[in-house]
């Protein structure tokens, strides 16, 4: 791992006034379960990173109010999955995130994390693969000629054909209506920090099941 600078956010304004000072150098920390080993893997070099938790009395919330589930983005998996109102109301969530990964790994890593998570591609993360359009833009993408078949094949572009790998975001897209849905995905996807420091998640229907065995 390389050398990195460390600095722990009290609050939302510290924690964006820490990034913007190089914000394409820094990272944030939540649970560190995938920037910590993507770092191991000299994918992701940050010189600065940002532990956030401290805002997790600010949106570490999981509220249901009658119209809607609130569920903020340092939240931990755990925690959110064992909810008994999450359980009760919307079982999809709860199963997606029990599925979703060790009991190690649920106690640490958190909602906002889990959304933003990088691709799993095998090409993405073996840096020995100069060509990955995720790790370098416009290098290519190693995987289309490659032996691709643990990756997406359908419904991707010749820019990129890994798949995401987060069962919770789908739970989400399953439970809202379509135009949240894309916006959702689009932030994602490209506005990790905005996301990070958003208060909620925020749910606005109720599944009328669990998910399918």
């Amino acid at each position: 791992m390389r050398p990195f600078h460390y600095q722990h956010a009290s609050d939302r304004a510290e924690a964006l006034t820490l990034a913007a000072t190089a914000p394409a150098t820094t990272q944030y920390l939540a649970g560190g379960t995938t920037l910590v080993d993507l770092m191991k893997l000299d994918v992701m070099r940050p010189l600065t990173v940002v532990d956030i938790n401290g805002l997790a009395g600010e949106h570490g919330e999981v509220v249901l109010d009658g119209q809607a589930l609130h569920l903020g983005a340092l939240a931990r998996m755990a925690d959110v999955a064992e909810h008994p109102a999450v359980r009760r109301e919307f079982p999809v969530i709860a199963q997606s995130l029990e599925l979703a990964a060790s009991p190690q790994i649920r106690n640490m890593a958190s909602l906002g994390g889990n959304v933003l998570q990088r691709t799993r591609c095998s090409y993405f993360r073996d840096t020995h693969w100069a060509a990955c359009n995720k790790r370098a833009p416009g290098s290519g993408c190693a995987a289309v000629a490659g032996v691709n078949r643990r990756l997406g094949v359908l419904g991707v572009s010749e820019h990129c054909i890994a798949n995401y790998p987060g069962d919770f975001a789908t739970a989400l897209a399953a439970l809202v209506p379509p135009w949240i849905s894309k916006a959702l995905l689009r932030a994602a996807s490209s506005l990790s920090r905005i996301f990070i420091a958003c208060p909620a998640i925020r749910p606005i229907s109720k599944p009328r099941s669990g998910l399918a065995s």
